[in-house]
């Protein structure tokens, strides 16, 4: 059922009576809306969909590449074309015929005067051409073969003799082609003609415009410091305006050759121009300067690469004006060259403030024109894209089966035409909206089995809305087909529970015109269960009190930044990584059981952060395990909420030192024989060391030399320290302090000391 009126379908659910888990998939922003594929719809940069005018193919050319376009008063469009080099007339309903068949590798640029006579400009070693229909063209014949010799009633498609020479093609005889002027220059990118009508010629290699009289004849009428003139056109006032390849720069040239800068962009191209009724100038610049070639060196304009250098396609060339083989290298436009710095579009206000009005990273800007209401309208690659401009804001119009659009010509009844490259086609850009035109949405991944809710779409004027599932990503293989939803009654979606999702628009002209503004598809994953991916526990440490990790977990949770530590030796904590597929806020318990014991003991509950402190005196000395339990309890009711688990591997707490204990120190001569036992109640004794008279610390070796039992022995025999002054005095009285210490496993440390004195000899009484 169609329908026209401002709808809002299936109002917001308030919060409060909001089911668990609800979530949505919204799209309302242009970002948003371009992913997806429209057909006869427009994106508008504001957030809407709305019919597009109408853009179709009238024509698709042999040739791949149209650089150019003009049409005349009866509506005819004239197509310049390269691979192969073609002039061609296509009338308003699509039929074609060659009019120019020139042997140089491009028909670059095109220009149609008062009398209908058309100028057609060649590169490499440029040219300029006058081509005329029903008489003899003025102007010179060229030295060596030229196109209209192959006028002869030859058949398109004609194969090429036994001596291999060049097949014909079929040119129309109603038309005549001579060389009308040549500037010497190996590049011609853009023509121009002036109220009088003398043609501007803006060439590369040398940065020159040339003036050229009806006659034919011309000079240089300005030349630049920059490369290439790549665009020329005319304001109101008679200036010419220029715009060259290098710096970006925009000249404003008087009648007199006098010219100006009126802007240096911030790219080094600019690719295009536009000047409307009221004087303001639209510039296309694309191309990163830091890219630009040095001074001295010209290079191609930005949108144009070669397969080979310069020279060698002039020498190429030159080999096929004197008979040779055609050469296979030809110029192409953008889509081989890589990270050119996007585009941008300019506005020159007539008191010669700049602007930047559009701007794109991807979409290169490759013509400018107005269509009949005003709007500007941008061709671009390499997506083939077509905008319109107006003020701040900008619609994504249509877009060509080709990649790049290269030129626009007035069409008749307000249309324009436009010209692509990759494939050489011609479209017509209509004046209205078209009848009707569909949006497909892009596709939606749920990440899980999903069932599908209500859609809320605000909207205005007569529109449809389908949807469709399935769960693999492309909706080619075996998903459910387009059902219609029932926005009237606000039912729910009538497509099957999924992982993947994607809706339709319909749009029907109608008054008011039918617009989308807003589409939101409800949905409800299944709950799955939390999952804890590691559990780890470090004894004699923990995580500073101001570290706080998040309670919302994705599904790469478990590969992110660990949790940070420091040394304490009365801490232990307990860290883990989890994660929830559904993106639930979780929360955890920590428990914990001893060697032998059956039950879990909490030891918290509703813990939030990734991990726990705990101080090690709670735990007797023993072995132990760390269970934590991740709950989705915070986002579902208690019916639906799931748990995951995991355990830790055993660790162990050692809190008791060891004990010393002395069995038979004494002293022999000037010797010490030290014998001690170490007894620790839980771990192995890892060192000892001793000190005698508080002098430094010694290692002493256990009995057996390993230290790996919880009780070891110890007995050495070491040098006594030699008498002090003071103690010399009384050599009599041989006393001696003895401090031992023994580390266990866990660096827990036992003390103990004895004193030690000499057995008295018989002269002491």
């Amino acid at each position: 059922m169609k329908f026209s009126r401002v709808l809002v379908f299936c109002l917001l659910l308030v919060a409060t009576g909001r089911a668990e888990g609800t979530r949505t998939w919204q799209q309302t922003k242009y970002d948003e809306f371009e992913k997806g594929t429209a057909r006869g719809v427009a994106i508008n940069s504001d957030g809407s969909l709305t019919l597009a005018n109408t853009f179709k193919s009238i024509h698709t050319s042999p040739s791949t590449y149209l650089w150019d376009l003009a049409s005349d008063a009866e509506g005819n469009v004239y197509a310049a074309a390269g691979s192969p080099a073609r002039v061609y007339r296509i009338t308003p309903d699509g039929k074609a015929s060659i009019i120019f068949a020139p042997q140089e590798l491009q028909v670059q640029a095109l220009a149609i005067d008062g009398s209908g006579a058309i100028y057609a400009a060649t590169s490499p070693d440029g040219k300029v051409y006058k081509i005329v229909h029903g008489g003899p063209a003025p102007g010179r014949t060229p030295d060596g073969p030229h196109a209209t010799a192959e006028v002869a009633a030859v058949q398109e498609g004609s194969k090429p003799g036994a001596s291999g020479e060049k097949p014909r093609v079929a040119v129309d005889p109603s038309y005549s082609a001579n060389l009308f002027f040549e500037p010497k220059t190996k590049y011609i990118w853009t023509l121009a003609l002036d109220k009088q009508g003398r043609l501007y010629v803006g060439t590369g290699d040398r940065g020159e415009i040339f003036r050229v009289e009806t006659s034919g004849s011309g000079a240089v009428f300005f030349k630049s410091d920059e490369a290439q003139i790549r665009v020329l056109d005319f304001d109101k006032s008679g200036n010419l305006i220029a715009g060259t390849d290098g710096s970006g720069l925009i000249y404003r040239i008087s009648p007199q050759g006098e010219g100006f800068v009126l802007y240096s962009a911030p790219k080094k191209e600019i690719t295009a121009l536009a000047i409307d009724a009221e004087g303001n100038i639209f510039a296309a610049g694309a191309g990163d300067k830091r890219g630009a070639a040095p001074s001295g060196q010209p290079g191609l304009p930005t949108g144009v690469v070669t397969s080979g250098t310069l020279p060698g396609i002039v020498a190429q060339q030159g080999q096929a004006q004197a008979g040779g083989p055609v050469p296979t290298i030809t110029p192409i436009p953008f889509p081989n060259v890589v990270n050119m710095g996007g585009s941008e579009v300019y506005r020159i206000s007539p008191d010669g403030s700049p602007k930047t009005i559009w701007s794109s990273k991807e979409d290169l800007v490759y013509a400018l024109a107005f269509d009949q209401t005003g709007r500007l309208l941008a061709g671009t690659g390499n997506k083939g894209k077509l905008y319109a401009i107006q003020g701040n804001e900008y619609t994504d119009l249509s877009k060509a089966s080709a990649n790049q659009v290269m030129a626009f010509a007035r069409a008749p009844q307000g249309g324009v035409y436009a010209a692509t490259s990759n494939l050489g086609k011609v479209f017509l850009v209509g004046a209205h909206p078209v009848a009707e035109g569909t949006y497909e949405s892009d596709v939606f991944d749920a990440k899980i089995f999903s069932k599908w809710g209500r859609a809320e779409v605000r909207g205005v004027g007569d529109f449809e809305l389908f949807a469709r599932s399935g769960n693999v990503d492309n909706p080619d293989r075996n998903w459910s087909p387009w059902k219609r939803v029932d926005l009237a009654k606000e039912l729910p979606i009538d497509a099957p529970p999924a992982r993947f999702i994607q809706w339709k628009a319909v749009l029907h002209s109608g008054n008011p015109a039918p617009a989308i503004n807003y589409v939101t598809l409800n949905y409800l994953p299944k709950n799955v269960a939390p999952e804890v991916d590691e559990v780890t526990v470090a004894v004699g440490a923990r995580v500073p009190f101001t570290t706080h990790t998040s309670n919302t977990t994705q599904e790469n949770a478990a590969y992110e930044s660990p949790v940070p530590t420091v040394s304490d030796k009365h801490s232990i904590v307990v860290k883990w990584k989890a994660h929830d597929a559904n993106d639930d806020q979780l929360l955890y318990s920590v428990y914990y059981r001893g060697d032998g014991e059956k039950q879990w003991k909490l030891l918290r509950s509703e813990v939030e952060d990734r991990y726990l402190n705990l101080e090690s005196d709670l735990f007797p000395d023993g072995g132990y395990t760390i269970r934590i339990v991740a709950s989705d309890a915070a986002s579902h009711s208690p019916d639906d909420a799931l748990t995951g688990e995991k355990i830790s591997d055993r660790f162990e707490v050692d809190n008791s030192p060891p004990r010393v204990e002395f069995t038979n120190t004494r002293i022999e001569g000037n010797k010490l024989h030290l014998a001690f036992k170490a007894v620790d109640s839980f771990s192995p004794i890892s060192r000892a060391e001793y000190s005698i008279d508080a002098d430094d610390w010694q290692t002493a070796e256990p009995v057996g030399q390993i230290s790996d039992y919880k009780i070891e022995n110890y007995d050495l025999t070491v040098p006594l320290p030699a008498p002090t002054a003071a103690g010399a005095k009384d050599a009599a009285v041989d006393e001696h302090t003895v401090v031992v210490r023994v580390f266990d496993r866990f660096d827990n440390v036992g003390v103990n000391k004895t004193v030690i004195r000499a057995a008295p000899t018989a002269s002491s009484h």
